[in-house]
């Protein structure tokens, strides 16, 4: 079983009368890209800033690396780099300049790091150009820059590609993984684009209201998510027979309501349609499933919250 780096139990921040995070509680292990899934005000950055430090928690506890005293929990958060809302970055300097204060900042003794973590992020070209004719994907990547300095070992990413066009979309998802790859890096990160996490991420972590509904690893996803053609007809145990003895399929399920899921063959669905008919048997559903992330969402929060959280979820999308 692989190492766990944080540890989360019981976690709560309260602010006023209301619950921001409730309850909270989920394990992070080594390696993992974990995607933290909710709509804005779910609790999401809450959490990220208390693995932080930078909001204290009103209840539970965190264990960073097995520590879980303050000076502890502050020892253990120097192996951690976060970058939570937007980067900061001094517009009239230029990357490097940026870098180096942030370098001298966090007492990073090495200067060479900055050609280093410029190269991992594909910033070495920018030479004497000032951030603010950055576009949006290369701020980014800067802050990315800004939090490799330190060499660590987990970093917690607030929505960082939140404002991308798809090219910069795709530059962030490709960098994030050769990090975690090839850097052995893991990685916490939010964002409302949730295709986009589902191209990345090992486990999910489902928050809603400030409490976490589901912690899912990406391998059962997958299978909750697989595309399948759902089919009733006349004579549902017959046309179970048909597809196994008939066609030779063996990757279908049939529900206790007797509706059959059919997961091969979709690409010549009539044909099946047609097997079924020639045996005897009348097709009266033959509609394909094509559940992602973001339906997988909507059904757990359930129709009450569904049409909030679609609009919260989706609206990065029409930027």
């Amino acid at each position: 079983m692989s190492e766990i780096l944080i540890d989360v139990n019981a976690l709560e921040k309260q602010y006023m009368k209301q619950k921001a995070v409730k309850n909270a509680s989920f394990q992070i292990r080594k390696v993992m890209i974990c995607g933290l899934i909710g709509p804005n005000g779910a609790g999401k950055t809450t959490i990220m800033k208390m693995l932080g430090g930078l909001a204290l928690p009103t209840g539970g506890g965190i264990s960073i690396f097995g520590e879980t005293t303050e000076k502890g929990l502050a020892k253990a958060r120097t192996r951690m780099s976060f970058m939570i809302e937007t980067p900061y970055a001094k517009e009239k300097m230029t990357a490097r300049e940026n870098l180096e204060i942030q370098r001298i900042q966090k007492g990073v003794p090495d200067k060479k790091r900055i050609d280093e973590v410029l190269e991992i992020v594909n910033l070495t070209d920018t030479g004497k150009k000032p951030v603010k004719n950055f576009s949006l994907g290369m701020r980014q990547r800067l802050g990315i820059a800004n939090a490799l300095l330190t060499k660590p070992e987990i970093m917690v990413l607030d929505e960082p590609v939140n404002g991308l066009d798809p090219e910069g979309i795709v530059e962030i998802r490709e960098l994030l993984l050769r990090l975690n790859r090839e850097e052995h890096i893991t990685i916490i990160i939010s964002s409302h684009i949730l295709s986009e996490l589902s191209l990345l991420c090992t486990d999910y972590i489902f928050i809603n209201h400030g409490e976490i509904l589901q912690t899912l690893p990406a391998s059962e996803l997958k299978k909750i998510c697989k595309e399948y053609y759902r089919i009733d007809t006349d004579n549902n145990s017959l046309a179970a027979a048909v597809l196994e003895n008939k066609l030779g399929f063996t990757q279908f399920d049939v529900d206790k309501d007797g509706t059959i899921k059919l997961y091969e063959g979709l690409e010549d669905i009539r044909n099946v349609s047609k097997s079924l008919f020639e045996n005897g048997v009348i097709p009266t559903t033959l509609a394909m499933n094509e559940a992602n992330l973001e339906q997988y969402y909507m059904n757990m929060v359930g129709e009450e919250n569904a049409e909030h959280n679609k609009v919260a979820l989706l609206s990065d999308k029409k930027r």
